[in-house]
Formats: structure tokens, C-alpha cells, sequence
């Protein structure tokens, strides 16, 4: 009687079908999915990048997108040899390819001038203002006015196209302005404006016009302002000399400021007030 084999040919090759079929199987899946993913990811797909400098961005956008690209914009610059609000750089670079949907990152020049504030420049020397301001970006004429002031060749005062820039202002970057110096005293007697119930400022510019200048000033001390009153406009209540008085032009002025609307209307004379 012939023995029985251990195990069946016929299973052997069932098996190995089977085994087959799933190597197939697992090969046909994966082809599948690596063809689904580059499809998905548009892998392979690239398009050129368009070149948008030069443009503002409500112009660049359109011109992205018709080529499936996004426009972010990351930063801001400036420069006066381009036009505001264009773009002046792009990441990528103009020419170079880059996938579809892909964004495009642009840096613009700002939408206006750099605006600088305007330093205290009064009783600095004429040479010691040029510097600075011309180290901030502002152009200095190289014409002088030239004012009456208990001090020679010291600045009394900014001046665009006749205004007075006072410090704390802002002016464009590339502005032009001139300095106001004092020539020492003058020989004529002129007569003192009243400025009282003025602020600083204002105090300021009519005595300027007046050929004076502003001498010793003293500020109330408040130990705690209210909440709320930390910037609270301060006026001058009481001055020295008197309104009225002549004297020579180029003389200094001192001036006593509050926030205390009723001591500016007294005048200060509520109570006896000591100059420090």
C-alpha cells in the first residue's frame, strides 16, 4: 500500500497562488496610491513665476492667481527711488518656477515719506542742529534768519515754508527747513507781549515774533496727577517781565506754568509764589 505524501502538491500551489495574488494585489495598491498622491500634490507640476515689482499689490494679485500662485505680503521698506506702495522684492524670484499654489512672498515700499520727530533744538549751536538734523534725513538750508537773542549763533527756532516745527512734531523725511540764530541783543527796546493763559508753545512763537526769547521756565510740581490727567495741557499763569514792560530785543522771558485752569485765570496771585 503507497504511503500518503506528507503534504499535497495541490495545496503547495494553492498557496503559492495565493501568496502571488497578494504580492499583485499589494503592488496594484501601491501604484495606485503613489499615482493618486502625484495627482493630489501636483507633483511634477510647476509654473513660471511672474515678475510683480514694480506693481502695488491690487495689481500683482490678479496676475498670481491667473497662474494658481498666492501673494502674502511679509514685510515693508522705504525708498524714495521707487514709488509708494509698490512691491520691490519676491520670494520666489521672478522667472524661476515654483508648484501650483504656492505663495509668493513680497516686501513693499512704504505708502508715504518716514515720518521723524523733531528734536529739541533750542540753544544748540547752529553747527550742533545741522548735524542733527541732517543725521535724521532732513534738509538744512544754507540760509540763515537771523533773530535778536540774549545768546549769539544759538538756535531759536525751526521753520518750514515759514511755519515753526516745534519740538515733539512729526515731518516727513527729505523735508526742508531752516534755522532761526540768534545775533545777541539787539539795540531796540520792544515791548513784552502778554502771554498768559498761553500754552508753552503757543507763548513761544508770539514772543519769538516779538524778537524775545524764552528765559527760565518752572512747572508746578504734583506730587500724584489724577488718573486720566498725566498729559494734561499746562498753561502759563504768571511772567516776567510783566506785559508791557520794554526792554531790549533779545531779552529772555521767564515763564510759570500749571494745569490749574483757576490759578491761570488769577493769574497766580492767590497766593505769593517764589521763582526756584
Amino acid at each position: 500500500m503507497a504511503k500518503k505524501a506528507f503534504i499535497d502538491k495541490t495545496d503547495l500551489r494553492f498557496v503559492g497562488w495565493n501568496i502571488a495574488a497578494a504580492v499583485l494585489s499589494g503592488v496594484l495598491i501601491l501604484a495606485g496610491l503613489i499615482w493618486w498622491l502625484r495627482g493630489y500634490t501636483q507633483h511634477g507640476v510647476e509654473v513660471e513665476v511672474e515678475d510683480v515689482r514694480g506693481l502695488v499689490v491690487a495689481e500683482a494679485e490678479p496676475i498670481l492667481s491667473t497662474s494658481g500662485l498666492r501673494l502674502i505680503v511679509v514685510d515693508s521698506t522705504y525708498s524714495d527711488k521707487v514709488p509708494f506702495g509698490t512691491i520691490v522684492e519676491q520670494d520666489p524670484k521672478p522667472a524661476s518656477h515654483a508648484k501650483h499654489g504656492r505663495a509668493v512672498y513680497v516686501t513693499i515700499n512704504a505708502t508715504g515719506k518716514r515720518q521723524i520727530i523733531m528734536p529739541n533744538l533750542q540753544d544748540l549751536s547752529y553747527r550742533q542742529a545741522e548735524t542733527t538734523l541732517r543725521g535724521l534725513g532732513i534738509e538744512v538750508d544754507s540760509v540763515y534768519e537771523y533773530e535778536p537773542s540774549a545768546y549769539r549763533d544759538l538756535v531759536l527756532d525751526v521753520r518750514m515754508d515759514t511755519v515753526s516745527i516745534q519740538p515733539g512734531d512729526k515731518i516727513a523725511v527729505g523735508s526742508k527747513v531752516r534755522l532761526v540764530v540768534g545775533f545777541g541783543r539787539g539795540t531796540e527796546y520792544v515791548e513784552t507781549p502778554n502771554v498768559v493763559g498761553l500754552t508753552f508753545r503757543d507763548a513761544r512763537s508770539l514772543l519769538l515774533h516779538n524778537r524775545l526769547t524764552i528765559g527760565a521756565v518752572q512747572y508746578d510740581e504734583e506730587e500724584s496727577p489724577a488718573e486720566g490727567e498725566e498729559n494734561k495741557e499746562q498753561y502759563i499763569y504768571r511772567q516776567e517781565p510783566d506785559a508791557g514792560t520794554k526792554i531790549i530785543e533779545g531779552e529772555t522771558v521767564a515763564l510759570w506754568l500749571s494745569t490749574d485752569i483757576e490759578k491761570v485765570v488769577s493769574g497766580g496771585n492767590s497766593e505769593e509764589e517764589e521763582w526756584f
